[in-house]
């Protein structure tokens, strides 16, 4: 018999830090909150709660909205049943629990029983909605399983060593002096890869800018652009600016990046963030409507269009997406992925590229939305396409850089 799943890992469970797990569950499924955002607004709650207190609390919460389904199958539990959760949570980790009245009724050996039924279904062992496994099989047919079970992994910590300040080697030396350990990837120039989670936002390192966090396969974007220092560029879909300010840095701070959203708050986190990274050459410009970007007709060297998509290729850091989600969405998702390319792509100058990209690995978000858009735009021409999947070890991303002929 196949063991139970479980991880090497063995905790102590205390009441108060339980119920916080509980309610963040209530805000993530019943008010349909974002885990990262009730998450956050739980730690912030008690500031007395240690390191790994927090880190009890946010990967617990994690790990059950992970395996919500298989969790509730193997607990035979309610939609709202989440102190049953919490007790198939600490079997699948090999933690003793306290004999609680909210976690009792859910046995060892029922539970073992009823994992071994379910291994065999793919949608219950990964723990995914029905109808995103029956889209993960059309898109990806055989790649699907090994796709999705590296989504189901632990997202890594990354950084992005910030090159306006430091160099990655200086930037390891320093953390190692904090008792901070990192790798150094081959095949990712700019990242560091924490060895153990930890809030690295606290650090000294992160508040002089010198890096980011950001995952090594949202790093391989930037460059894709192949944008020079003295270009004028264009990140027409910004948002927060995390690939706004990996642009600046291979642009060594020449030239202009113009750092456009919908969303004036996201530009104004931007704004922040840049002067913590001493980027100079990025100026945040609201879309206000369609005339915004037609004033900037064939204006730009290069044009980053990182689209909404679905986020299927984040799983492994947004778990709840898998819960939020559905195929309307996704159908909508893929009629504004079209109109921003059509529309957006006047930007770019006779002679320049623009890179389309998503955090998706959907071929129907990518390649077949590049097909079709160059069917529809003989003055634009693939240069090269590239998808980067979650079995590589980190997130899934997809991008293609086209050039504008005339």
């Amino acid at each position: 018999m196949v063991k139970f799943p479980q991880k090497k890992r063995k905790v102590k469970l205390y009441r108060n830090l339980c119920e916080a797990v509980i309610a963040g569950l209530q805000d993530i499924f019943d008010e349909k909150k974002y885990a990262d955002k009730v998450i956050e607004k739980i730690l912030k709650s008690n500031p007395k709660w240690g390191a790994r207190d927090r880190r009890f609390i946010a990967e617990t919460i994690y790990d059950i909205v992970r395996w919500y389904r298989l969790f509730r199958e193997l607990a035979n539990a309610e939609e709202n049943e989440y102190w049953k959760l919490l007790a198939v949570w600490c079997l699948w980790n090999k933690t003793e629990y306290p004999d609680w009245e909210e976690l009792k009724g859910v046995d060892r050996k029922k539970v073992i029983a009823r994992y071994e039924e379910v291994k065999v279904t793919r949608k219950l062992k990964e723990s995914i909605p029905d109808w995103l496994d029956e889209l993960g099989e059309k898109e990806l047919g055989n790649k699907w399983s090994t796709e999705l079970a590296a989504l189901n992994e632990e997202a890594a910590v990354v950084l992005r060593v910030n090159t306006l300040k430091i160099s990655r080697p200086e930037l390891q030396k320093q953390l190692e002096e904090e008792e901070i350990a990192t790798e150094a990837p081959i095949t990712y120039p700019d990242s560091l890869l924490l060895e153990q989670r930890q809030n690295i936002f606290t650090r000294q390192a992160f508040k002089d800018g010198l890096f980011e966090v950001q995952d090594a396969g949202s790093q391989l974007i930037a460059p894709f652009l192949q944008a020079k220092p003295g270009m004028r560029v264009i990140d027409a879909c910004a948002g927060a600016g995390g690939k706004t300010l990996h642009l600046a840095a291979l642009m060594q701070n020449k030239g202009r990046i113009v750092a456009m959203d919908t969303e004036e708050w996201k530009l104004n986190e931007l704004k922040k963030r840049a002067r913590r990274a001493g980027a100079g050459n990025i100026e945040p410009k609201l879309i206000e409507s369609s005339k915004t970007i037609k004033r900037l007709e064939k204006t730009a060297d290069r044009l980053l269009l990182d689209v909404p998509c679905s986020g299927l290729g984040v799983l492994k850091r947004n778990p709840d997406a898998k819960w939020k989600l559905n195929n309307d969405f996704i159908d909508r998702v893929k009629e504004l992925q079209q109109h921003i390319l059509q529309d957006y792509s006047n930007m770019v100058k006779t002679g320049g590229m623009l890179v389309y990209s998503t955090c998706s690995i959907l071929p129907n978000e990518n390649e077949d939305q590049v097909k079709k858009f160059l069917a529809a735009n003989s003055n634009f021409q693939l240069d090269e396409q590239k998808s980067i999947l979650p079995s590589e070890g980190f997130d899934g991303f997809y991008m293609a850089r086209l050039k504008r002929t005339n």
